[in-house]
Protein backbone atom coordinates (compact mmCIF):
# COMPACT_ATOMS: atom_id res chain seq x y z
CA UNK A 1 0.00 0.00 0.00
CA UNK A 2 1.36 3.40 -1.06
CA UNK A 3 0.34 6.37 1.04
CA UNK A 4 0.12 9.91 -0.27
CA UNK A 5 1.20 12.89 1.79
CA UNK A 6 -2.08 14.80 1.44
CA UNK A 7 -5.28 13.41 2.96
CA UNK A 8 -8.75 14.81 2.48
CA UNK A 9 -9.98 16.45 5.66
CA UNK A 10 -12.99 15.00 7.49
CA UNK A 11 -15.25 18.06 7.58
CA UNK A 12 -18.51 16.72 8.95
CA UNK A 13 -20.02 13.74 10.81
CA UNK A 14 -23.67 12.78 10.33
CA UNK A 15 -25.41 9.96 12.24
CA UNK A 16 -28.64 9.82 10.25
CA UNK A 17 -32.00 8.93 11.77
CA UNK A 18 -34.22 5.86 12.03
CA UNK A 19 -36.92 5.45 9.41
CA UNK A 20 -38.83 2.22 9.98
CA UNK A 21 -36.51 -0.77 9.52
CA UNK A 22 -33.69 1.39 8.08
CA UNK A 23 -31.41 4.23 9.14
CA UNK A 24 -31.53 7.13 6.71
CA UNK A 25 -27.94 8.31 6.45
CA UNK A 26 -28.40 10.81 3.60
CA UNK A 27 -31.52 12.45 2.16
CA UNK A 28 -32.03 15.20 -0.44
CA UNK A 29 -33.09 17.68 2.25
CA UNK A 30 -29.88 17.38 4.28
CA UNK A 31 -26.55 15.93 3.12
CA UNK A 32 -27.90 15.17 -0.37
CA UNK A 33 -27.45 18.80 -1.42
CA UNK A 34 -23.81 18.68 -0.35
CA UNK A 35 -23.04 15.18 -1.69
CA UNK A 36 -25.02 15.19 -4.96
CA UNK A 37 -25.11 13.09 -7.15
CA UNK A 38 -25.33 10.91 -3.99
CA UNK A 39 -28.68 12.27 -2.79
CA UNK A 40 -30.06 9.51 -0.58
CA UNK A 41 -28.61 6.58 1.37
CA UNK A 42 -30.47 4.07 3.52
CA UNK A 43 -28.64 1.56 5.70
CA UNK A 44 -30.53 -1.56 6.72
CA UNK A 45 -29.63 -4.26 9.22
CA UNK A 46 -32.95 -5.63 10.55
CA UNK A 47 -33.14 -8.45 13.06
CA UNK A 48 -35.80 -10.13 10.90
CA UNK A 49 -35.34 -10.24 7.14
CA UNK A 50 -39.09 -10.06 6.51
CA UNK A 51 -39.07 -6.48 7.83
CA UNK A 52 -37.57 -5.45 4.49
CA UNK A 53 -40.65 -5.57 2.29
CA UNK A 54 -41.21 -2.65 -0.07
CA UNK A 55 -44.48 -2.89 -2.05
CA UNK A 56 -44.75 -1.40 -5.54
CA UNK A 57 -43.78 2.27 -5.47
CA UNK A 58 -42.67 4.83 -8.09
CA UNK A 59 -39.52 6.88 -8.68
CA UNK A 60 -38.40 9.36 -11.31
CA UNK A 61 -35.34 11.47 -12.06
CA UNK A 62 -33.04 9.14 -10.13
CA UNK A 63 -31.45 5.72 -10.25
CA UNK A 64 -31.46 3.43 -7.21
CA UNK A 65 -28.82 0.86 -6.32
CA UNK A 66 -29.51 -1.80 -3.70
CA UNK A 67 -26.72 -4.04 -2.37
CA UNK A 68 -26.94 -6.48 0.53
CA UNK A 69 -24.19 -8.54 2.14
CA UNK A 70 -26.53 -11.29 3.30
CA UNK A 71 -29.94 -12.56 2.20
CA UNK A 72 -31.63 -12.56 -1.19
CA UNK A 73 -33.94 -9.95 -2.73
CA UNK A 74 -36.99 -10.78 -4.85
CA UNK A 75 -37.63 -7.90 -7.27
CA UNK A 76 -40.12 -6.70 -9.90
CA UNK A 77 -40.28 -3.59 -12.08
CA UNK A 78 -42.79 -2.39 -14.65
CA UNK A 79 -40.31 -2.69 -17.51
CA UNK A 80 -41.16 -6.40 -17.36
CA UNK A 81 -38.26 -7.69 -15.29
CA UNK A 82 -38.56 -9.87 -12.21
CA UNK A 83 -36.49 -12.45 -10.37
CA UNK A 84 -34.18 -12.91 -7.40
CA UNK A 85 -30.86 -11.23 -6.68
CA UNK A 86 -28.71 -13.32 -4.38
CA UNK A 87 -26.65 -11.94 -1.50
CA UNK A 88 -23.85 -9.70 -2.75
CA UNK A 89 -25.58 -8.91 -6.05
CA UNK A 90 -26.83 -5.52 -7.27
CA UNK A 91 -30.30 -4.24 -8.10
CA UNK A 92 -30.00 -1.10 -10.25
CA UNK A 93 -33.09 0.76 -11.39
CA UNK A 94 -32.67 3.83 -13.59
CA UNK A 95 -36.15 5.27 -13.13
CA UNK A 96 -35.68 7.95 -15.80
CA UNK A 97 -38.96 9.71 -16.49
CA UNK A 98 -40.92 7.36 -14.25
CA UNK A 99 -40.92 3.74 -13.13
CA UNK A 100 -42.54 1.43 -10.60
CA UNK A 101 -40.67 -1.30 -8.75
CA UNK A 102 -40.96 -3.46 -5.67
CA UNK A 103 -38.70 -5.73 -3.65
CA UNK A 104 -38.70 -7.90 -0.57
CA UNK A 105 -35.97 -9.69 1.30
CA UNK A 106 -36.04 -13.45 1.71
CA UNK A 107 -33.91 -15.81 3.78
CA UNK A 108 -32.85 -16.09 7.39
CA UNK A 109 -30.90 -13.81 9.70
CA UNK A 110 -29.66 -10.27 9.26
CA UNK A 111 -29.50 -8.64 5.85
CA UNK A 112 -26.96 -5.82 6.10
CA UNK A 113 -26.84 -3.46 3.14
CA UNK A 114 -27.64 -0.14 1.52
CA UNK A 115 -29.96 1.53 -0.93
CA UNK A 116 -28.45 4.51 -2.73
CA UNK A 117 -30.22 7.13 -4.86
CA UNK A 118 -28.23 8.80 -7.64
CA UNK A 119 -29.46 12.08 -9.18
CA UNK A 120 -29.65 11.94 -12.98
CA UNK A 121 -28.61 14.75 -15.36
CA UNK A 122 -30.96 16.56 -17.77
CA UNK A 123 -32.39 14.48 -20.65
CA UNK A 124 -31.53 11.23 -18.86
CA UNK A 125 -33.99 12.18 -16.10
CA UNK A 126 -36.78 12.17 -18.71
CA UNK A 127 -35.69 8.99 -20.51
CA UNK A 128 -36.97 5.44 -20.50
CA UNK A 129 -36.65 3.40 -17.34
CA UNK A 130 -34.09 0.60 -17.32
CA UNK A 131 -33.37 -2.02 -14.69
CA UNK A 132 -30.12 -3.93 -14.39
CA UNK A 133 -29.72 -6.89 -12.05
CA UNK A 134 -26.18 -8.17 -11.47
CA UNK A 135 -25.48 -11.50 -9.75
CA UNK A 136 -22.82 -11.52 -7.02
CA UNK A 137 -20.25 -13.37 -9.14
CA UNK A 138 -20.41 -10.55 -11.72
CA UNK A 139 -19.74 -7.71 -9.27
CA UNK A 140 -16.10 -6.64 -9.85
CA UNK A 141 -13.87 -7.28 -6.84
CA UNK A 142 -10.24 -6.33 -6.30
CA UNK A 143 -8.13 -8.37 -3.90
CA UNK A 144 -5.77 -6.34 -1.76
CA UNK A 145 -3.41 -7.24 1.04
CA UNK A 146 -5.67 -7.83 4.03
CA UNK A 147 -9.00 -7.33 2.30
CA UNK A 148 -11.01 -6.72 -0.85
CA UNK A 149 -12.92 -3.98 -2.65
CA UNK A 150 -16.26 -4.45 -4.41
CA UNK A 151 -16.82 -1.96 -7.24
CA UNK A 152 -20.56 -1.25 -7.25
CA UNK A 153 -20.37 1.82 -9.51
CA UNK A 154 -17.60 3.41 -11.55
CA UNK A 155 -14.13 1.97 -11.69
CA UNK A 156 -11.09 1.24 -9.58
CA UNK A 157 -7.74 1.80 -11.20
CA UNK A 158 -5.25 -1.11 -11.02
CA UNK A 159 -4.34 -2.09 -7.47
CA UNK A 160 -0.77 -3.34 -7.15
CA UNK A 161 -1.70 -6.34 -4.98
CA UNK A 162 -4.40 -7.58 -7.37
CA UNK A 163 -3.03 -9.29 -10.49
CA UNK A 164 -4.74 -11.34 -13.15
CA UNK A 165 -3.81 -14.87 -14.18
CA UNK A 166 -1.12 -13.43 -16.46
CA UNK A 167 0.36 -11.27 -13.72
CA UNK A 168 -1.08 -8.01 -15.07
CA UNK A 169 -2.59 -5.34 -12.83
CA UNK A 170 -6.31 -5.07 -13.54
CA UNK A 171 -8.77 -2.19 -13.77
CA UNK A 172 -12.08 -3.15 -12.16
CA UNK A 173 -15.10 -1.49 -13.80
CA UNK A 174 -18.80 -1.75 -13.08
CA UNK A 175 -21.01 -2.64 -16.03
CA UNK A 176 -23.63 -0.13 -14.86
CA UNK A 177 -23.96 3.09 -16.86
CA UNK A 178 -24.60 5.81 -14.28
CA UNK A 179 -24.55 8.90 -16.57
CA UNK A 180 -22.44 10.45 -13.80
CA UNK A 181 -18.69 10.53 -13.13
CA UNK A 182 -18.74 8.63 -9.85
CA UNK A 183 -17.30 5.70 -7.88
CA UNK A 184 -19.08 3.68 -5.20
CA UNK A 185 -17.19 0.91 -3.38
CA UNK A 186 -17.62 -1.55 -0.52
CA UNK A 187 -14.28 -2.08 1.25
CA UNK A 188 -13.61 -5.02 3.60
CA UNK A 189 -10.43 -5.05 5.69
CA UNK A 190 -9.07 -7.75 8.00
CA UNK A 191 -8.27 -6.75 11.58
CA UNK A 192 -5.32 -4.31 11.55
CA UNK A 193 -5.28 -4.00 7.74
CA UNK A 194 -5.36 -0.67 5.93
CA UNK A 195 -5.92 0.65 2.43
CA UNK A 196 -5.26 4.04 0.87
CA UNK A 197 -7.44 5.28 -2.00
CA UNK A 198 -6.62 8.29 -4.17
CA UNK A 199 -9.80 9.39 -5.98
CA UNK A 200 -9.60 11.16 -9.35
CA UNK A 201 -8.48 14.72 -8.67
CA UNK A 202 -11.67 16.19 -10.19
CA UNK A 203 -13.90 14.22 -7.80
CA UNK A 204 -14.87 17.11 -5.52
CA UNK A 205 -17.49 15.05 -3.63
CA UNK A 206 -16.27 12.35 -1.23
CA UNK A 207 -17.69 10.55 1.77
CA UNK A 208 -17.17 7.31 3.69
CA UNK A 209 -18.84 5.27 6.42
CA UNK A 210 -17.74 2.40 8.68
CA UNK A 211 -20.78 0.14 8.93
CA UNK A 212 -19.29 -2.91 10.62
CA UNK A 213 -16.22 -3.33 12.86
CA UNK A 214 -14.11 -0.63 14.46
CA UNK A 215 -12.41 1.09 11.55
CA UNK A 216 -11.10 4.60 11.02
CA UNK A 217 -11.09 7.02 8.06
CA UNK A 218 -8.18 9.43 7.73
CA UNK A 219 -7.24 8.79 11.34
CA UNK A 220 -10.72 9.33 12.79
CA UNK A 221 -12.38 6.31 14.40
CA UNK A 222 -15.97 6.10 13.41
CA UNK A 223 -18.96 3.79 13.17
CA UNK A 224 -22.45 4.23 11.79
CA UNK A 225 -22.00 7.82 10.66
CA UNK A 226 -21.35 9.42 7.28
CA UNK A 227 -18.01 11.22 7.19
CA UNK A 228 -18.07 14.06 4.67
CA UNK A 229 -14.62 14.67 3.22
CA UNK A 230 -13.16 17.87 1.80
CA UNK A 231 -13.45 18.71 -1.90
CA UNK A 232 -9.72 19.12 -2.52
CA UNK A 233 -7.67 16.33 -4.07
CA UNK A 234 -6.06 13.93 -1.64
CA UNK A 235 -6.19 10.38 -0.33
CA UNK A 236 -8.73 8.55 1.78
CA UNK A 237 -7.07 6.21 4.30
CA UNK A 238 -9.15 3.37 5.72
CA UNK A 239 -7.90 1.21 8.57
CA UNK A 240 -9.47 -1.64 10.54
CA UNK A 241 -8.96 -1.84 14.29
CA UNK A 242 -9.01 -5.04 16.31
CA UNK A 243 -11.87 -6.49 14.24
CA UNK A 244 -12.60 -7.06 10.58
CA UNK A 245 -14.14 -3.82 9.33
CA UNK A 246 -16.46 -2.91 6.45
CA UNK A 247 -16.62 0.51 4.80
CA UNK A 248 -18.82 2.10 2.14
CA UNK A 249 -17.14 4.83 0.09
CA UNK A 250 -18.37 7.26 -2.56
CA UNK A 251 -16.56 9.86 -4.67
CA UNK A 252 -17.81 11.85 -7.65
CA UNK A 253 -17.72 14.99 -9.74
CA UNK A 254 -20.41 17.22 -8.27
CA UNK A 255 -23.86 17.13 -9.87
CA UNK A 256 -24.16 20.76 -10.99
CA UNK A 257 -27.96 21.00 -11.06
CA UNK A 258 -30.68 21.92 -8.56
CA UNK A 259 -32.51 19.20 -6.65
CA UNK A 260 -36.22 19.64 -7.38
CA UNK A 261 -38.01 17.21 -5.11
CA UNK A 262 -41.16 15.13 -5.34
CA UNK A 263 -42.29 12.50 -2.87
CA UNK A 264 -40.05 9.81 -4.39
CA UNK A 265 -38.51 11.81 -7.21
CA UNK A 266 -35.56 14.13 -7.70
CA UNK A 267 -35.30 16.22 -10.87
CA UNK A 268 -33.26 19.15 -12.13
CA UNK A 269 -36.28 21.33 -12.98
CA UNK A 270 -39.96 21.59 -12.14
CA UNK A 271 -41.24 20.93 -15.68
CA UNK A 272 -39.39 17.61 -15.76
CA UNK A 273 -40.80 16.67 -12.35
CA UNK A 274 -44.39 17.46 -13.38
CA UNK A 275 -44.08 15.43 -16.58
CA UNK A 276 -42.72 12.47 -14.64
CA UNK A 277 -45.48 12.61 -12.02
CA UNK A 278 -48.12 12.54 -14.76
CA UNK A 279 -46.39 9.58 -16.42
CA UNK A 280 -46.26 7.74 -13.08
CA UNK A 281 -49.96 8.37 -12.45
CA UNK A 282 -50.80 6.99 -15.90
CA UNK A 283 -48.90 3.73 -15.29
CA UNK A 284 -50.07 2.69 -11.81
CA UNK A 285 -49.69 -1.14 -11.59
CA UNK A 286 -53.02 -2.98 -11.49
Amino acid sequence: MTKTLNQRKVEYHYHGHSHGPVIRMVSPGDLGERLKPFVFLDYFNPVKTEQLNFPAHPHSGIATLTWARGGDVVYWDNSGQNGTIHAGGIEWMNAGGGAWHQSRAVGEGRMTGFQLWVALPPLVEDGAAQGQYIPPESVPMARISGGDIRVLLGQLEPVAEDRGSEGRNLRHSSSIVTHQDMNYFIVRLDAGAEWSYLPPSHHDVAWAMVFDGDGSVNGQRSQMEVLVLSSDSGSIEMKAGAQESWFVLGTAKRHDYPLVLGRSSVHTNRASLHSALKRIADTVPR
